[in-house]
């Protein structure tokens, strides 16, 4: 792989080019954030849950903030690395404009990367890859079981509903406002995006190689990545952007989900410290590199001195604060460090594996599993979303069974059903399933429901739920 092509900034639709005298000034990167920012999609991510869904507070942290949150440190990464490669000459092809274009494609990136995820934070996913494995077998059309229609790898894109493969579909087709492009982002964009990139028969966990950990895309938009990869000659690799995005995603989240479980209750500071004094002092040829629990106890002593209101509560934002710098340098070292492994395609893992920070990355998401994932009260809520979930693919599935093939097969209710989704994603369908046969006409109506769900925010699915239900 090289970064002239990995950094295309070629579209779908072609691009308007900077022209002499012109007043638009931007990259083609630069125009990347300004669509994204300006779209209904991205505006959603504010009523969307991170940890805590529909939370009256308005520290806890939504999918907005968490985005911004990425899209922050994968910029200040891609500084880091990029920086790196021009000082210590890595590759003699790599310029100063490949440094800002790095940083602008990873600031959008993290933006959305998030952006196809379903109501109710990761536990929607689940909801509904469980709601088809459930349910697909004993679905029907036109008196055969929908799984003996629908091809192998249709049902498996099903049995692994995955929010990253839906980004790249909300992208690149749900955003149907000029054409049929979505929202026609660059070539090299889409595939920082794309964190595993094999489709839903290829996907092998146990194979210990990171990027065939889940699917990557919908058999649908198959053609899409295949035109992306080829243009940024990555051909069944990650993107290397796609590692500085996915360890900025991993910085943000395992720490905020330690300040915001602070915030709620979940850990307090005495719990934080008994969990970092498992971890022994990171030390490089015997000098302490960073003392976590050491850290938090000195910025404690700072609050008493300071005489701050609540001295924990300062030393345990502050602590998140120091945590995240330690963790961009680890991370920035991972990169460097593998950099020609990760530029021919072989590099299998993270780019905290083998750093000073691993066992500090793996105790961060350790404590918030038990601490907060694992407890009563969000596993309660967790069962109430599931319900919300269920309902709703229920109701949808069973009304698009038939939809835009036999409008006499639809009773008045699956009728009224199918008015619900928005005329965005049904022109999309009504598009992409012209010429199609049975089975792919069927395969689309079914991913109408799911774009449909990764549409909604937390409000909105509990609002239609309660609607639909006469809960007044």
């Amino acid at each position: 792989m090289n970064w002239e092509q990995l950094l295309s900034p070629k579209r779908s639709r072609g691009s308007s080019q900077r022209h002499s005298g012109s007043a638009d000034l931007r990259s083609e990167f630069e125009k990347d954030y300004h669509r994204i920012i300006g779209s209904a999609s991205f505006r959603r991510l504010q009523d969307k849950t991170q940890v805590f869904p529909l939370d009256k507070s308005d520290f806890i942290r939504t999918r907005l903030t968490h985005s911004l949150e990425v899209s922050s440190l994968a910029k200040s990464l891609g500084q880091n690395i990029a920086e790196n490669i021009l000082t210590y000459k890595k590759d003699p092809s790599f310029t100063p404009q490949m440094k800002e274009d790095i940083c602008s494609i990873l600031q959008c990136a993290g933006l959305i990367h998030d952006i196809g995820n379903p109501p109710f934070g990761h536990f929607g996913e689940v909801a509904i890859r469980e709601w088809f494995e459930r349910n697909l077998p004993l679905l029907t059309y036109r008196g055969r079981p929908v799984d003996e229609v629908l091809t192998e790898q249709m049902k498996q894109d099903f049995y692994h509903f995955e929010g990253n493969a839906q980004a790249l579909r909300l992208v690149t087709k749900l955003h149907f406002l000029v054409d049929e492009n979505g929202m026609n982002l660059t070539y090299a964009l889409l595939n920082t995006i794309v964190k595993y990139p094999v489709s839903s028969l290829e996907i092998d966990e146990a194979c210990g190689d990171i990027k065939r950990k889940k699917m990557g895309y919908y058999l649908a938009d198959e053609e899409m990545f295949r035109r992306i990869e080829k243009e940024t000659g990555t051909n069944g690799c990650r993107h290397p952007l796609t590692f500085i995005l996915e360890a900025a995603d991993d910085i943000a989240y395992k720490t905020a989900d330690i300040e915001d479980a602070f915030v709620k209750g979940f850990i307090s500071y005495h719990v934080l410290m008994e969990e970092l004094k498992k971890l022994k002092n990171i030390k490089n040829n015997n000098k302490i590199v960073f003392d976590p629990a050491g850290k938090l106890e000195e910025l404690y002593r700072r609050g008493v001195e300071k005489q701050v209101d609540h001295p924990e509560e300062y030393a345990v934002k502050n602590w998140i604060v120091r945590v995240q710098g330690f963790l961009i340098s680890c991370a920035t070292f991972g990169f460097t460090s593998n950099y020609e492994a990760i530029m021919q395609g072989k590099y299998p893992a993270d780019l905290f594996c083998g750093t000073f920070a691993e066992e500090l990355m793996e105790l961060l998401g350790d404590v918030a599993m038990r601490r907060v994932f694992s407890t009563r009260q969000i596993y309660l809520m967790e069962l109430v979303e599931a319900g919300i979930l269920d309902f709703l693919m229920d109701s949808f599935v069973r009304a698009v069974i038939h939809y835009d093939e036999d409008d006499s097969a639809l009773n008045s209710i699956d009728r009224r059903l199918v008015y619900f989704i928005s005329s965005n994603y049904k022109d999309a369908y009504h598009y992409h399933a012209r010429g199609k046969g049975e089975s792919e006409k069927l395969y689309l109506r079914l991913l109408l429901v799911t774009d449909f769900i990764c549409g909604m925010t937390d409000s909105y699915a509990k609002r239609l739920y309660q609607e639909l239900k006469a809960i007044l």
